[in-house]
């Protein structure tokens, strides 16, 4: 049985032109070469497996060369060729940092330059991995490296160039290589496989370049092992089933899904990728790419950033034109979020379904803003906050519906909407209430007292938390001043505590509750407050109330002022410290004494 040889070792490059992806690089050094223009010292840095010692060796072995084409190749021919060919060189000598770091090596290797070349013209030093040379290594190295005899020539190779000290790099030419391009890749094992007698498709080769990330040797071991895998017919199927990679397939079923708004389907699909083996960081990496990709194929100028074969790249653009970009935008802040928190997550598989129901929601939202006419289906129902939003546009084009029939209809619907939603928490197990990053706030299940409310609940009611007006701070103006009768004032200024102001500022809220507006002589609206922190806060959401009241009231010559009122005219509870200490003070004068005797301070 013959020897086996990896291909990384059989078809590694022996001449500048035979180099893959590194072209700028090798005609630098092609040119150098031919004007003359050789530096003393090299340094080539940059990824593994893009072919820095590659270049290294082919560089050395062609300015030895004592026959070099018009195309500066070494020629295989000469006695210094056929030396090197067969590791006999001892004017290419290569030192391995990893396991010569000390300073005896560099001394030692520093004693050896003395001696001139035996034949040809120069003595070529390769040291790989310099960046493993320690700091006294590389204190030694110095002045060899800045003045060396005019025969030796250094070659240092790095993946980390960070690492090597400045003196070093300065006293160096230095040429970063770049990782391979997957187009390169993919060409370069069509022709090996060619030459290997081997039947591969050129979405397995694809995939195989995209695993190797840039590193061609890591691409050649992988193709060996694919070989060994599936023999002489290499498909693509085989290929993702050996090396653990997700299907394409999965995810563009996912997105038709999502866009369909079939969650169920969604969630079975996930399943069946957890009973493969799959994990759920892996999903949402390879779909949060897959959206990615969708995004840029919406433009034909960033086409270019896609590095997936031809008929995957039509695949991505018949999808990208279903898709809107803000629901895009919006999928892919989900699946970052959901893959930052994976790690943290105590059930990591709820965690992306949460994900996956989330987007979902998203894409029904979006749905509706550009069409209003679009309805749920299938086993999605409308959340409380849609059918809250639904009830308050069909509310307002009642137009000549009479007021009972139009408040039974939102009142069946909402029933419906119960049901279903229901049906769905019931059949699906999901949580009370999911959070958007972009979206509003949706929940997935209704509380069955919202069933119960009265008939002739009113149904214009605004969203709560939203401002009267687009802009707070600007006051709308207008030219009428209607007359408005102190019950239309106290019920309009109790609309707006009730319906606009955010839920969450029950201080607020309660502040305004408690008192009753009075209208003066001067036509202003006055309103007294217990405290100062009151009144700021009240006065931040004055010109929101002064706009509500001009549109509810029709008078636009209408202002509204805040004032304390004086602590003896109060018969409210006691709000600051200082208030209820006194109110404590008055019940049990004890306490003023033992305040006074231990100079005590609020």
């Amino acid at each position: 049985m013959s020897e086996f040889v990896v291909s990384a070792r059989k078809y590694r490059p022996i001449t500048f032109d035979t180099v893959v992806g590194q072209t700028n690089i090798t005609s630098t050094l092609k040119n150098a070469i031919r004007n003359k223009h050789l530096a003393q010292a090299f340094l080539f840095c940059g990824p593994r497996g893009v072919g820095k010692t590659t270049c290294a060796r082919i560089l050395a072995k062609t300015i030895n060369c004592s026959n070099i084409s018009s195309n500066i190749e070494a020629c295989n021919e000469c006695e210094s060729c056929r030396s090197f060919n067969h590791n006999q060189s001892l004017n290419i000598i290569e030192l391995d940092a990893a396991s010569n770091n000390s300073v005896d090596d560099i001394r030692s290797l520093v004693e050896q330059v003395r001696y001139a070349p035996q034949s040809g013209h120069y003595k070529i030093y390769i040291i790989d991995e310099v960046h493993m040379l320690s700091q006294s290594a590389f204190n030694a190295f110095l002045k060899t490296l800045e003045e060396p005899p005019s025969y030796a020539v250094f070659i240092l190779a790095t993946t980390e160039k960070h690492k090597i000290i400045p003196t070093i790099i300065s006293r160096c030419q230095i040429f970063d290589f770049s990782r391979i391009r997957i187009e390169d890749m993919v060409r370069h094992l069509e022709w090996i496989a060619e030459n290997e007698g081997v039947t591969a498709e050129h979405d397995a080769l694809h995939i195989i370049a995209q695993k190797a990330d840039g590193a061609l040797r890591d691409a050649l071991s992988v193709f060996d092992q694919m070989v060994s895998f599936a023999g002489n017919k290499l498909q693509y199927k085989d290929v993702i089933a050996n090396l653990n990679i997700l299907d394409y397939d999965y995810f563009f079923r996912i997105v038709d899904d999502l866009l369909d708004r079939n969650l169920s389907q969604v969630l079975i699909t996930f399943n069946d990728l957890l009973m493969e083996g799959f994990d759920g960081h892996q999903f949402i990496n390879g779909f949060s790419n897959h959206l990615r990709d969708l995004l840029v194929c919406r433009d034909e100028s960033t086409l270019a950033l896609l590095e997936l074969s031809n008929s995957l790249k039509e695949r991505y653009k018949k999808q990208s034109k279903k898709t809107e970009g803000e629901l895009l935008f919006s999928w892919l802040e989900i699946a970052n979020k959901c893959d930052v928190e994976y790690r943290t997550s105590k059930n990591q598989r709820l965690h992306v379904e949460l994900a996956l129901i989330r987007m979902c929601r998203t894409e029904m939202e979006v749905s509706k803003s550009s069409n209003p006419e679009v309805k749920t289906t299938g086993a999605i129902a409308r959340t409380p906050r849609q059918s809250e939003s639904m009830r308050d546009s069909e509310s307002s084009d009642a137009g000549s519906v009479s007021a009972p029939a139009a408040a039974k209809e939102v009142h069946d619907k909402k029933i419906s909407s119960t049901a279903a939603s229901a049906t769905f928490t019931e059949n699906h197990s999901v949580p009370a209430q999911v959070k958007e990053p972009r979206t509003k706030s949706f929940t997935t299940s209704i509380r069955i007292g919202d069933q119960e409310k009265s008939e002739n609940q009113k149904t214009d009611k605004p969203e709560k938390g939203k401002a009267a007006s687009k802009n707070p701070d600007k006051l709308i103006e207008g030219t009428d001043e209607k007359k408005f009768t102190e019950i239309d004032l106290i019920t309009a200024w109790n609309e707006f505590v009730e319906k606009v102001i955010d839920p969450v500022r029950q201080n607020l809220i309660s502040s305004l509750r408690k008192g009753k507006p009075q209208r003066s002589s001067d036509g202003i609206i006055r309103y007294g407050l217990q405290n100062e922190v009151q009144m700021e806060e009240a006065n931040g959401e004055r010109n929101n109330l002064i706009n509500y009241l001009r549109k509810q009231l029709g008078n636009y010559s209408l202002k509204v002022d805040f004032f304390v009122i004086p602590s003896e005219s109060r018969n409210d509870d006691a709000y600051t410290d200082e208030e209820k200490f006194k109110k404590m003070a008055q019940k049990n004068p004890a306490l003023e004494d033992l305040r006074k005797q231990f100079d005590l301070e609020f």
